[in-house]
């Protein structure tokens, strides 16, 4: 049985979403934070996601996930055969969503939700928030007239982008409308409508 630990709308919503996209089987076990010794004792880095599976899988980084779930349980549209000429792009946009794009955010969010008052808004912001905009203009830009990033097929770099444009939806401009219709469209599929009403 997959069980993947998260706690509600962290990363971890990536490989739910992927499971349920699949038909896979799995469970959540929900973290706490800060996460308990338990958790640390299976994950020292104590933070989530984190993936076991059956034969001793123990991983964490939620794109990894995707590709081991896709590899592991496919062959799937999701993740395109490597002779594909979707292959790259799925590759380079998966990645793309968490190592660029999320990297990115992480700053933003903690000086938006955690940081007080008086050491908010520090002089690197501004910075940073440039830099992201312009990733999201690059997300527009590669997904161009098509309905997805790899072009006509949901993959899991729709997965990896989407989850990291819901992580600034709080703290940056409103999306293009091109963008916002892209979100509603990969939002509104029954497998992420599902994953948002999974119980913790």
């Amino acid at each position: 049985m997959i069980t993947i630990y998260n706690f509600p709308r962290g990363r971890g919503i990536r490989p739910i979403w992927l499971c349920e996209e699949m038909g896979l089987p799995y469970r959540i076990v929900p973290v706490a934070f800060p996460p308990a010794p338990e958790y640390r004792a299976i994950n020292p880095l104590g933070q989530v996601p984190f993936l076991e599976d059956e034969g001793g899988v123990a991983i964490n980084e939620s794109i990894a996930m995707l590709f081991y779930l896709a590899e592991t349980y496919g062959p799937t549209p999701l993740l395109p055969h490597k002779n594909s000429k979707e292959f790259a792009r799925v590759l380079q946009m998966t990645i793309f969503g968490e190592a660029t794009l999320g990297a990115s955010l992480n700053p933003i969010m903690i000086d938006h939700f955690l940081l007080p008052e008086e050491q908010k808004r520090g002089p690197l912001l501004k910075v940073i928030k440039e830099r992201v905009e312009q990733q999201i203009v690059f997300v527009d830009k590669m997904l161009g007239d098509h309905p997805y990033l790899a072009g006509e097929d949901f993959t899991i770099a729709d997965i990896s982008v989407i989850y990291a444009l819901g992580l600034g939806r709080n703290a940056l401009k409103p999306l293009s409308e091109n963008l916002s219709a892209y979100v509603q469209r990969c939002t509104s599929r029954p497998a992420y409508e599902r994953t948002s009403k999974a119980k913790y």
